[in-house]
């Protein structure tokens, strides 16, 4: 167990914020797998999808520095700014990315025949529709790293 408290020693700010990541990744996979029946290691490493790693992640990290630094300090002010920024474009921008690709390629899929997916220019290739989150998401996301930021000492 030495090795995990070298590891959050070596960088307690870094390190809590892998950690909500992981978890948020990890609960993603189950969730994904319960949902659809289906086991898709994608959703390790894949955006998008319930909860938010970005969101977990960002939020253990304002949480470890507040908790490290204090809630005076300027690493707290900028992973505040830095988490608000991420979880508004993770509901916004990249959420809407996410719904654009769904109707392109629906509209491919309608458009082009089974000869026309053949062509070297576009073959069979799809758009990423799951990049973005619903604001559940990004709140799922929060609460996982704001409970990790938490519940991991500083050591």
């Amino acid at each position: 167990m030495d090795w995990i408290r070298e590891i959050y020693c070596w960088n307690y700010l870094l390190s809590v914020s892998l950690t909500a990541w992981l978890i948020a990744q990890v609960l993603k996979t189950i969730i994904n797998f319960i949902l659809m029946g289906k086991f898709r290691v994608e959703r390790m490493w894949g955006s998008g999808g319930m909860p938010s790693a970005h969101s977990a992640t960002v939020c253990a990290l304002v949480i470890a520095a507040g908790r490290s630094q204090g809630t005076h300090s300027e690493v707290f002010a900028l992973a505040a700014v830095m988490a608000v920024i991420v979880m508004y474009d993770a509901m916004g921008v990249r959420r809407e990315t996410g719904e654009q690709a769904k109707i392109l390629n629906q509209l491919l899929s309608d458009w082009l025949d089974e000869e026309a997916k053949r062509t070297p220019i576009l073959g069979d290739k799809k758009l990423k529709e799951m990049v973005g989150h619903t604001p559940f998401e990004v709140f799922g996301g929060a609460a996982v790293g704001i409970a990790t930021g938490l519940l991991i000492p500083m050591m």
